[in-house]
């Protein structure tokens, strides 16, 4: 995610929206032929190759010496660990780039179908598997609550009802338009969409531990369930469509792949390469100029980064109509994350890939997390080992994994290079105890992150693991636009902008490009 500022050489001009925000095949105008974008995220990546494959000459930037944004690796004493998303849920959307340019996602990437998609792992010591065939789902379940199978299919029909709206029809559509969100909005009631993630899952379940575990999906997007708009209900039915995948070599390796896919069609990448300025000329973006003075001509810009850390600290206040200074900063942002990467000297044959070691407390944890912004000594943690998938990511005989707590963002008073170790130390006998006996003598190589590390390495403002938090007044038309409101010839993708966090999100966001970004000039 690059680090860059906007600036203009002549006063910006009123902007009428309804010229920058039409779709492209409704624009009089034709663009010229070069294409800058900033952030080699996984929404930058797909934005260069969907721009190329409409005839733009792209270069695409990012401050960090490899692609990929969030999803870097870390490579220490003969573990691969991945730094960011480890989920893969709708593969189709990554194969669409490839089919771009006629080419085939699997002879650049092998994904394999991981099951079950998550162990949970409750207090008590109960254990849920979820994941794979319905009928195993519901066997599960009747493990816990019996009456709660019925409520079960009722509910993966309400999130199918939600997902044929949300994402298959809305996902990809541009929602700069207020009109768009008035013509959605009965839907979106239709489907509850004012009730949270919490109060409909509810509704359908009974067992405590069931509506924990079917509502935990805010999470992986930056969402607390309590809060968050049951539009993101949705992701359920994504998973069920298509399953859990995992790229063999870690989530570095498809990013690797779609790095090779972007130099064959001819788009520069340039690592290293921090943004100082974003050149703005009447009103409209002409290019950016790097830290080193260099300055790039680009007739679009498309910025891959935190639309939050872009509007409030590096537009002048006199560029931004929409986005004051104050409208900023009355946002709701995520939380943040410490994750903390080991390796160990043992294997653990009986851990899954993906498991969610559930604490004592639920919604007490997460208000303490997101509303009152306080690090307490409970915590719930999302475990990764790769290895139980992929064994070469580490040595033979040995684990490699991660360990994600969510924790407040820097909007707590947290001075995390004490509450760092503190943490980590508290983390791993917490795992020690409940899920990788003998860890503390068997761990090695581990370091972590904290929202620090995201402020400053990723440029996320208040340090927040996923930009803004998914409620329903920062949703669709209320969410950051893929068309900025306050630069012509300016769009965003990633992961605070519509539809949202996540892969699927990010790639739906450079989709949208497809439809508001005008022709390139013809040569």
């Amino acid at each position: 995610m690059p680090f860059f500022r906007l600036t203009s050489s002549i006063e910006a001009e009123p902007i009428r929206a309804d010229r920058s925000a039409m779709p492209h095949a409704d624009r009089q105008r034709r663009q010229g032929r070069r294409a800058v974008v900033v952030g080699a995220g996984f929404g930058g990546m797909a934005a260069a190759l969907r721009l190329r494959a409409r005839g733009y000459d792209v270069t695409l930037l990012d401050r960090l010496s490899r692609p990929g944004g969030r999803a870097q690796v870390y490579r220490r004493g003969g573990f691969t660990f991945d730094a960011g998303p480890t989920v893969v849920t709708a593969p189709f959307l990554f194969r669409e780039l490839f089919e771009l340019f006629e080419k085939n996602l699997d002879d650049y990437v092998d994904l394999v179908p991981v099951e079950p998609w998550y162990r949970y792992q409750f207090a008590d010591g109960k254990t849920f598997d979820y994941g794979g065939s319905l009928e195993n789902t519901l066997q599960e379940i009747a493990r816990f609550e019996p009456s709660d199978v019925e409520g079960y299919r009722r509910l993966v029909a309400m999130s199918e009802k939600i997902f044929d709206k949300g994402f298959t029809e809305l996902a990809d559509q541009p929602f700069h338009r207020f009109g768009t969100m008035l013509r959605t909005l009965p839907a979106l009631l239709r489907l509850k969409s004012y009730k949270t993630v919490s109060q409909l899952v509810g509704s359908f379940l009974k067992n405590e531990q069931l509506r924990q575990a079917f509502c935990i999906h805010p999470l992986l997007v930056g969402g607390n369930p309590f809060d968050t708009t049951s539009i993101y209900a949705l992701i359920h039915f994504l998973e069920r469509r298509w399953g859990v995948h995992f790229p063999m070599g870690g989530t570095g390796a498809l990013v690797d792949g779609i790095a090779r896919l972007i130099e064959e069609e001819g788009v520069q990448f340039r690592g290293d390469s921090t943004v100082a300025e974003l050149v703005v000329e009447r009103g409209a973006a002409r290019g950016v100029v790097l830290e080193s003075g260099e300055r790039l001509e680009a007739d679009v810009v498309v910025v891959n980064g935190d639309p939050p850390f872009l509007y409030r600290h590096m537009i002048d206040a006199r560029h931004r109509r929409r986005w004051t200074d104050r409208r900023v900063d009355r946002l709701k942002y995520s939380m943040g994350l410490f994750v903390l990467y080991f390796g160990t000297n043992q294997r653990y044959p009986d851990v899954p890939h993906h498991t969610i070691v559930l604490g004592p407390r639920f919604k007490g944890l997460l208000k303490d997390i997101f509303h009152k912004q306080v690090l307490t000594e409970d915590f719930s943690v999302y475990l990764h080992r790769p290895t139980a998938t992929d064994p070469s990511l580490a040595p033979e005989g040995k684990d490699g994994f991660y360990a994600l707590v969510p924790v407040p963002n820097l909007e707590a008073d947290i001075d995390w290079s004490v509450a760092g170790p503190e943490l980590r130390d508290r983390l791993v006998d917490f795992l020690d105890d409940r899920i990788l006996p003998g860890l503390r003598d068997t761990i090695t190589e581990d370091f972590f992150v904290t929202p620090k590390t995201f402020e400053s390495r990723f440029l996320s403002h208040k340090g927040s693991g996923f930009s803004i938090q998914p409620i329903f007044r920062q949703s669709a038309w209320f969410r950051f636009h893929n068309v900025s409101e306050d630069v012509e010839d300016l769009y965003l993708v990633g992961a605070g902008t519509h539809p949202g966090a996540g892969m699927p999100g990010v790639l739906c966001s450079a989709k949208i490009l497809d439809r508001v970004v005008p022709e390139p000039a013809r040569s």
